[in-house]
């Protein structure tokens, strides 16, 4: 079987219709696992928790940055507050960082491109 991890799930951003259970409901698609939504595709992310949040898990924030103003950052049940080193990483290429549980982080991001707004979100999956 070859290896689907280049390939993204859906080639264009799409708003969370559901979640929970580990894992989402988008463009009548469902996804186990996490994901990162960015304007161009939703792709599976591996990140398990917050933790695991790194400048290398965001590569292709940071290779999308031109399209994207505001990263949305869905930390799963858990509070976390992001390292001043990611947070200057972001702000270095004009992203907007907001941090918060996947629940809000998935109404905001469903509001945000309900807006046309250059979004993207990395959404850690809950049980």
């Amino acid at each position: 079987m070859p290896d689907r991890s280049d390939a993204p799930h859906l080639p264009r951003s799409a708003p969370i219709e559901a979640y929970g259970k580990g894992g989402f409901a988008f463009a009548e698609m469902s996804h186990r696992g996490s994901l990162l939504c960015l304007p161009d595709a939703i792709w599976p992310w591996p990140v398990m928790r917050p933790g695991e949040i790194t400048r290398a898990s965001l590569e292709r924030v940071f290779a999308s940055a031109a399209s994207i103003d505001t990263l949305i950052i869905g930390t799963g049940s858990d509070v976390w507050l992001p390292g001043s080193d990611l947070r200057e990483a972001l702000r270095a290429v004009k992203v907007v960082l907001e941090v918060m549980q996947t629940g809000p982080a998935i109404r905001t991001y469903n509001i945000m491109i309900g807006e046309r707004r250059r979004v993207a979100a990395a959404l850690i999956a809950v049980p």
